[in-house]
Formats: structure tokens, C-alpha cells, sequence
């Protein structure tokens, strides 16, 4: 696999989601030349699987105050509000940008209403007090996901590489370098030819998405394995809030399929949460955590149903929207409609079971608004990055906002530092890939085992109820465990699969040290050994950072 293939571009973008895609486009508009480094097929990623939509100040009834407010409220006092005042004030602008790129969300009209037919369906979800949510139907993600992909393709300066595994960032620190541990590009796998290549840019961001299979249960797709916080730490970018995991309330809860999402829209529609009593009928629970009930926000619903499961010894608990036709929400929500009748379920006429699952990290890679990590050359965007927005629980929606916001304005900042990026870049050497004396794998049960082995202890001890006994032997497990990855990394050539647990067992150990930091419960962090959240701890991060000296 040893190999001398070398590639220069200005910016390198790692992930194809709304994120990576927004980020290329803008530099690309401003005649950058972009690579974009995708994993899979480039459709293949979160941003696809958004339902709901995104949350924008959209009519005079709303306000960017109430947004804002409604924004702090759900993060428990830890979201940074400069960074949420200005992202959520640049919404409506970035949403114009976005459907004059061809993005089209509905309309009243669309759904049959009479009065002001081209005005936008606005949803509501948990946690907004107003309906400010934009959606193409129930599959908005999945529109702004094609519409993006194809105008990359589309574009001269932007250079679409799927199937390439990121494998680590290349710092200058690491060759030769001592004072400045600047960004130069990454190494990545290229899994069609088996070689790794090296890709040199003045700029790399990081736009990897979630880290859903961290977990045993997670609504995100397989190739989610917390890659961007996981190559920034290693990198030296400071970590942020791993601690806060939203766990979605609501996965369709069946054995045919995986990981489908029942998006809050429904319940933002009038869909309430029940749980099944012994004598058989269902009643309503939501109203003993919360005073919004079913429309509270996501921590405080996955914890009610994490309850009332434990509680009753049930296997799911059930959504009911039988108040309303099967004409409106074959309208309203034809994807999700269409997935519950291939199990047999009619929304119209059927409860539908639903249990929590891992769904979105509120913490990550530590940037400003801009997205820029502090360390010349690297930045991040979207669900990998901390700017801060999200505090200790995410308000509905509000990610796809936040990913569409900081792509813009991380490529103005990239724009303005670019000539002094390039002046210097002449100072630093780059080494292309060398596999040393690495050898084909003969043990390729250890990278099963100890995948199935993190996601289970992860699920068990790190996830909705937690107790600080329980962190502890989860940090003891995967101590030992990332030990026997790193010798097996440098002992066999690396594959798609072995990328992927190095990375989920980096990113496990993140969450368990952030969540062992943290005595107190706040927002999606709740451990049963300091159940108060302390008021002295507002405004406060759980920041870790590798000890480069140490680990170089």
C-alpha cells in the first residue's frame, strides 16, 4: 500500500453533508480550487435523513429574540448567546442563498390551505414556542442534500471524491515543525484503488457529521463514527461538551427496520405520547415531567420514556395522531407515512411504537462562529464542530440551521486569511503516506469484537441514566480497548473498517472523560450522583485536548 500519490487543491473539505457542501460551494464561488472527501456515495450521510427542517425566523409573528430565547431555554444555560444571536439572525438571509440554489420547501398552498398560499408551511417543534420550521415535506434533509450534491457536480472548481476514508490531518507539528502546529491537508484511503493518498491544502474543515455508532442504538447511518472529533483530537483542536449525546425520543420501533426516525413535526402536529397500561388501554404521561408534555423539549422527553419503559417493563412506548386523517398526514408526512405502512402501521388509525435512540452530539471540535478551530488552516462545520449554539440540548431544528450559517461565514474567514496561509505555505514540508513495515490483517475478529464490545458498554453505561460507578468501568473498558487498537492501526494496513473503530473508540473516550468531568446534571447530561444542576457551572465547557508532547 506504500504509495507516492499527491494532491494539491486550496481548501480540502472531509464530509458531504449540508455543512461540507455549503462550505465548498461558497469557496469554490470565490474561485477556490476544492476537494471534498466523502466516505461513501456523497448522498450517504446525515444531513439526508433531516425530517423536520430548518428553524428560521421567517414572519413578522416570530421574532430573533424569541428564537434566541427559546434557543438558551433548551440548552440549560451553557449555549454561547453571541454565537446563537448571530447565528440565528443570519437565518433568513442563508435560507434565500440556499432556494435561489434551488432548494424548495412547502407551501400552505401546497397543503391545501386557502389563505396565503405561497407562504411557507412553518412547523413546530419541541421546545419553540413559535412555528419557524421550514421543511420540504417530511424529507427537507433529503432535498437540500441533492440539490447540493448536484450543484458540487456541477461545479468547476469543486472535486467530488467518494469512497475516501480520512484516515488523520496532517500537522506540521508532526513533521518537523515545532512551533506551529498549522494545518496541511490529510491523508486518506482511497477504498476502490487500496491506496492511500495525500491531499495538500492551504485549508482543511472538518464537516464529518455525527458519531451515532458510538452507540448500540442510533438513528444515524453507519458511516457516523465521530471521525471529525476524533482526527481533530489527535490533531491537538480543543474537544468540547462531549457529554451532552440527544437521544431522539422517537425511532420507529420495529425489528424490519432500522434506525427510521419519527420526526418531532409529528408531535409538533398534535401527536401525543403514550404508554401501554396493563389492562390494556394506552394513557397520556408526558404532563408529570413536563408543562409542554409531548412538545418538551428532547432530553426531558427521551429520559419520560427511558421512565415509563423501565417503569412498566415495556418494551417501546406509542405515538398517537389518530385525530387526524389519513388524507392530511399522507400530505404533511408522506415518507414517514409510507415507512409505517410497510410495517403494517396506519398513522391514521394506529398507534405507533417508538423508543429513544442515540441521534445528535450538542458538543465537539471547539470553534468560534466562524468555525475556525484556533489552529492556522483547520476549521469545522456542522454536527463535529462546538461553536457553542447547541449548550447542553439542541433545540429541534436547529442544526441544519447552524451547519447552513457557519458554512458561509467559515468561508468568509477562510477568504480574509487566505493570502497570509498562502505566503507561508512554501515553510512547511509535507511527507506523502509511508504503510512502514505494516502487513495484511489475519485477525479480523479483533476489530468485530471490539466494535460490538464499545457500542454495548457505551449504550449500558454512557447513555441516558447515568451514574459516575458506571462511567468508571466504561473509561476502564475503553482504555484498554483504544491500547489494542493503536497497536493493531500500526501493525496491519488500514481498511474502512479499522478507521472506523479507531475513531469510534477515540470519540467513546471523549464522551466518558467529558461526562466523568461534569458533576452536576445539566440539559442531555444526567448522572444520578449529582442530579442538581449547579448554577455556578453555567457558561462553563468541558474542554479536553490532547497532550501532544506526551502522545508525540
Amino acid at each position: 500500500m506504500n504509495q507516492q500519490e499527491v494532491f494539491d487543491f486550496d481548501h480540502l473539505i472531509i464530509g458531504s453533508g449540508l455543512a461540507g457542501l455549503g462550505s465548498a460551494l461558497q469557496l469554490a464561488d470565490a474561485g477556490g480550487k476544492v476537494a471534498v472527501l466523502s466516505k461513501r456515495d456523497a448522498e450517504e450521510g446525515s444531513t439526508r435523513r433531516a425530517q423536520g427542517g430548518i428553524a428560521c425566523v421567517m414572519t413578522p409573528e416570530d421574532s430573533f429574540d424569541a428564537h434566541v430565547q427559546d434557543t438558551l431555554n433548551a440548552g440549560a444555560g451553557l449555549c454561547h448567546e453571541d454565537v446563537v444571536r448571530t447565528i440565528v439572525e443570519s437565518g433568513p438571509e442563508a435560507v434565500k442563498r440556499l432556494i435561489a440554489r434551488g432548494v424548495h420547501f412547502t407551501t400552505r398552498g401546497e397543503l391545501g390551505f386557502s389563505d396565503h398560499t405561497d407562504n411557507f408551511d412553518l412547523g413546530r417543534e419541541g421546545g419553540h414556542t413559535e412555528r419557524r420550521v421550514l421543511h420540504a415535506g417530511d424529507i427537507t434533509g433529503q432535498d437540500i442534500e441533492r440539490t447540493l450534491v448536484e450543484a458540487c457536480r456541477k461545479h468547476p472548481n469543486i472535486t467530488m471524491l467518494e469512497y475516501h476514508y480520512a484516515i488523520d490531518l496532517i500537522m506540521a507539528r508532526r513533521h518537523g515543525n515545532m512551533e506551529d502546529n498549522r494545518c496541511l491537508g490529510a491523508y486518506a484511503l482511497d477504498t476502490v484503488t487500496q491506496k492511500v493518498k495525500t491531499f495538500r491544502a492551504y485549508t482543511t474543515t472538518l464537516a464529518c457529521g455525527g458519531a451515532g455508532k458510538v452507540y448500540l442504538y442510533s438513528s444515524n447511518p453507519d458511516i457516523a463514527c465521530g471521525d471529525g472529533e476524533a482526527m481533530g483530537f489527535r490533531a491537538g483542536a480543543k474537544i468540547a461538551n462531549m457529554e451532552f449525546i440527544q437521544f431522539h425520543p422517537t425511532i420507529l420501533y420495529d425489528y424490519n427496520v432500522r434506525s427510521f426516525l419519527i420526526s418531532e413535526a409529528v408531535r409538533g402536529e398534535g401527536a401525543v405520547l403514550k404508554v401501554r397500561c396493563p389492562d390494556g388501554s394506552y394513557r397520556e404521561f408526558m404532563h408529570k415531567y413536563h408543562r409542554m408534555e409531548s412538545l418538551a423539549p428532547r432530553d426531558v422527553v427521551a429520559r419520560a420514556i427511558d421512565n415509563e419503559m423501565k417503569r412498566t417493563g415495556q418494551e417501546c412506548v406509542y405515538l398517537d395522531i389518530r385525530h387526524k386523517s389519513e388524507e392530511e398526514l399522507k400530505r404533511r408526512f408522506p415518507n414517514i407515512f409510507a415507512k409505517c405502512l410497510e410495517v403494517g402501521i396506519n398513522m391514521a388509525k394506529d398507534l405507533i411504537p417508538v423508543v429513544p435512540a442515540e441521534h445528535y452530539v450538542c458538543g465537539g471540535v471547539l470553534t468560534d462562529v466562524n468555525g475556525y478551530t484556533g489552529i492556522p488552516g483547520l476549521y469545522a462545520a456542522g454536527e463535529c464542530a462546538c461553536t457553542g449554539l447547541h449548550g447542553a440540548n439542541r433545540l429541534a431544528s436547529n442544526s441544519l440551521l447552524e451547519a447552513l450559517v457557519v458554512a458561509e461565514l467559515s468561508a468568509k474567514h477562510i477568504e480574509n486569511v487566505l493570502p497570509k496561509l498562502k505566503e507561508t505555505a512554501m515553510d512547511f514540508m509535507v511527507p506523502p503516506w509511508s504503510c512502514g513495515n505494516a502487513t495484511n490483517s489475519d485477525e479480523l475478529v479483533v476489530i468485530t469484537h471490539n466494535w460490538e464490545e464499545i457500542r454495548r458498554f457505551m449504550w449500558d453505561y454512557v447513555g441516558i441514566f447515568r451514574t459516575t460507578k458506571r462511567l468508571e468501568r466504561a473509561k476502564a473498558r475503553i482504555k484498554l480497548i483504544r491500547k489494542e487498537i493503536e497497536k493493531y492501526y500500526w501493525d496491519f494496513h488500514v481498511t474502512p473498517d479499522l478507521l472506523d473503530l479507531r475513531n469510534i473508540a477515540t470519540t467513546a473516550e471523549l464522551i466518558i472523560d467529558c461526562s466523568l468531568a461534569r458533576k452536576e446534571s445539566r440539559g442531555l447530561h444526567y448522572n444520578a450522583d449529582y442530579p442538581v444542576l449547579e448554577s455556578e457551572m453555567n457558561g462553563v465547557d468541558t474542554i479536553v485536548q490532547r497532550n501532544l508532547k506526551y502522545y508525540d
